[in-house]
C-alpha cells in the first residue's frame, strides 16, 4: 500500500503519534496509535531518519530476506554521529549474537548449540519443578488478600530457570535479574541519555561478572553451557583471550534474551487472560488450549514490539524507495494486528490459527523460542489447575519503553 501524503507531512504526523507512545497512556495501550499510524500505510517515513512498517506481510518479508541485515558494529560505526549507536552498552551489544550478520552470524550460532530438543527434554523437569516451587510461594501470598504476580511469578521463573541452566549461585540472580531491567534502555527505540547511562552502568557491571565467570569455568570446567562453550571456542579461536570475550558475548546474550522478554511473556500472557474471563474459564475446562493461549498472547502483546533492520541495497518495500543501508523500524505490534493478515485482529481469540512475529523470522529467529514457550505453557498449565479462581485487582502500569514492553506489577486475587 503506498501512502498518499508527502514525506513531510507523514514525518510530522509519526512525531505526534510517536510522542504519545511514550506517554504512561501510549505505553499502557500502544494499539490505537499503531491502528493510526497504520491508516496512512504499510511504511510511513519515521521522524528521525529511515522508515517504519506496519503490515504484517512486508514485515515477514524484511524478517525473512537475506536482503535485509541487523544494524551491526560496521553500521553503527558509519552512524557514530548518533550516542545511541556510539554508547558502550550500544557498541557492546553490537558484539553480541543477535547484532550479527552472516558468515559471523552463522558460526556463532552454531557455537552455541543451545535449546534443541535434547536439552529442552533436560531442562523441562527443572522448569516444572521451579514453577510449583514459585507458585507454593505466591499461595502463601494470596493468603494474605492481593499478590503481585509479576514480582512473586513472572519476574522469579526465568530467571531461575536459565540461572540454573548456566550453573550461576542463586545468591546472584537478583542482582543479575535488576541489571537486565537497566541494560535493555539501550536496545530501545529512543533511549534518551539518562536511559543510556543506566544501560551502560548495568552493561559495565555485566560484562564483569560474566568475563570473571568464564575465567572460572575455565580454571574448574564442569558440565554446565559456558564450560561446553569454553571448549567449543579453543577449537575455533586460537587466541585464548578472544575466545574467552567470544563466550562471555553467549553468555551475555542468553541471560538478556531469557528474561526480560520471556518475563514480559509470562504477565502479558495471565493478564490477557484475566482481561478476558471467558477466555480463562474455558482454559480451566480445555487444559489443551495452554499452547493456543501462549501463541495467541504472543500475536496479541508481544514482547518485543520493534525490530529493526537496514536494507543491503536501494529497493522498493511496499511501495516506498528505501536506500542502501537506510534502517527500518518494523512495528511488530502494530503488524500483529494488520486486518489484510488477521480477521478481527483486536479479538483475543484461543481458536485463531497461530501467526506472529514475536520470535522474529530468518536467520535471527530467537534461539530461546522453545524455552520461553515451555516455561510459559507450563506455567500456564499450573496457573489453570491451582488458581481457577484468580481474578485482576487492578489494571497494571508499565515500564517507560516502546519497543520492549515490560509490566511493573500485576495485581491479583481469588474470587
Amino acid at each position: 500500500m503506498e501512502t498518499a501524503i508527502s514525506p513531510p507531512d507523514d514525518r510530522r504526523f509519526a512525531v505526534s503519534l510517536l510522542s504519545r507512545l511514550r506517554t504512561p497512556k501510549g505505553q499502557a495501550n500502544p494499539f490505537p496509535i499503531y491502528a493510526e499510524l497504520r491508516s496512512r500505510g504499510d511504511v510511513i517515513a519515521a521522524p528521525w531518519g529511515g522508515h517504519l512498517v506496519t503490515g504484517f506481510n512486508l514485515c515477514d518479508q524484511v524478517l525473512r530476506s537475506r536482503d535485509w541485515l541487523e544494524p551491526d558494529a560496521r553500521w553503527r560505526e558509519q552512524h557514530k554521529d548518533a550516542r545511541r549507536w556510539t554508547a558502550p552498552s550500544a557498541r557492546e551489544m553490537s558484539r553480541t549474537l543477535p547484532a550479527l550478520n552472516p558468515p559471523e552470524h552463522t558460526w556463532v550460532r552454531r557455537s552455541a548449540g543451545m535449546f534443541d530438543r535434547s536439552s529442552l527434554e533436560q531442562i523441562r523437569g527443572t522448569v516444572d519443578r521451579f514453577t510449583s516451587r514459585i507458585l507454593d510461594t505466591f499461595t502463601e501470598q494470596l493468603r494474605d488478600g492481593e499478590a503481585d504476580f509479576n514480582a512473586l511469578v513472572s519476574e522469579e521463573l526465568p530467571v531461575a530457570a536459565i540461572g540454573h541452566w548456566l550453573g550461576l549461585p542463586t545468591a546472584d540472580l537478583p542482582r543479575l535479574r535488576e541489571l537486565t531491567h537497566d541494560q535493555v534502555f539501550t536496545q530501545e527505540l529512543l533511549p534518551s541519555p539518562s536511559q543510556l547511562a543506566l544501560s551502560d552502568r548495568a552493561t559495565a557491571e555485566l560484562r564483569t561478572y560474566f568475563m570473571d565467570l568464564v575465567r572460572e569455568r575455565r580454571a574448574h570446567p564442569g558440565e554446565d553451557p559456558v564450560s561446553r562453550w569454553i571448549t567449543v571456542w579453543d577449537t575455533m579461536e586460537s587466541d585464548r583471550g578472544r575466545a574467552d570475550e567470544a563466550v562471555y558475548f553467549l553468555a551475555l546474550f542468553v541471560l538478556l534474551a531469557a528474561l526480560e522478554t520471556t518475563s514480559t511473556l509470562l504477565s502479558t500472557m495471565t493478564l490477557l487472560l484475566l482481561e478476558h474471563p471467558r477466555q480463562w474459564q474455558r482454559l480451566t475446562v480445555h487444559p489443551e488450549l495452554v499452547p493456543a493461549a501462549v501463541e495467541e498472547s504472543l500475536r496479541y502483546d508481544p514482547p518485543t514490539h520493534v525490530i529493526s533492520r537496514v536494507s543491503t541495497q536501494d529497493c522498493i518495500l511496499g511501495g516506498t524507495e528505501v536506500a542502501k543501508d537506510e534502517m527500518v523500524h518494523l512495528l511488530v505490534g502494530a503488524a500483529h494486528r494488520d486486518p489484510a493478515r488477521h480477521e478481527d485482529p483486536e479479538l483475543f481469540s484461543l481458536h485463531r490459527k497461530p501467526a506472529h512475529l514475536a520470535f522474529g523470522g530468518g536467520i535471527h529467529y530467537c534461539l530461546g523460542a522453545p524455552l520461553a514457550r515451555m516455561e510459559a505453557q507450563t506455567l500456564l498449565h499450573q496457573l489453570v489447575r491451582r488458581f481457577p479462581r484468580l481474578t485482576l485487582v487492578r489494571r497494571p502500569s508499565w515500564a517507560p519503553r516502546v519497543a520492549f514492553r515490560r509490566l511493573l506489577n500485576l495485581d491479583v486475587a481469588l474470587s
